[in-house]
């Protein structure tokens, strides 16, 4: 299994190359330590790690709740927020490059299964309201 390490201010976010397999949540292992939470599937060979102080309560006190959203509709928002993250990794005189450090690879077409697309999903939400980043253009969220 390779891994790709992304690091983003303190977060680490980690896919793995895999197969394109179809995933249910029965698949899917999660654990938490801490502000640290890891979501790996072993069928598909992608895994999600979080480190970020704050993130893991935050997820379980105000994010909505699994099966709110479609996976479609997660897929699509974390391409469009990827896309923009990158854009911003690639201008470290425009945006700080404390918060992009690197870039995620993350393609559009590959099923990274429903729990990665979550995580992923409500990290960028986090992220931007914890650090007032607007992604994807407008005004900045407030405190």
């Amino acid at each position: 299994m390779k891994n790709l390490i992304l690091i983003v201010a303190i977060v680490l976010i980690a896919f793995s190359c895999g197969t394109n397999k179809k995933t249910t949540k029965a698949d899917q292992s999660s654990a938490q330590v801490g502000d640290t939470i890891t979501i790996s599937n072993d069928e598909t060979e992608y895994d999600i790690i979080i480190i970020e102080p704050g993130f893991s309560n935050w997820l379980s006190t105000t994010a909505k709740p699994k099966g709110f959203y479609s996976q479609q509709y997660l897929e699509n928002k974390n391409t469009f927020y990827v896309t923009a993250w990158n854009n911003r990794v690639l201008q470290p005189q425009r945006y700080n490059s404390n918060l992009y450090e690197m870039q995620i690879d993350y393609r559009q077409g590959i099923d990274y299964g429903y729990d990665v697309n979550y995580q992923l999903y409500n990290y960028f939400v986090y992220f931007q309201n914890r650090y007032r980043q607007n992604l994807l253009g407008g005004r900045v969220p407030p405190n």
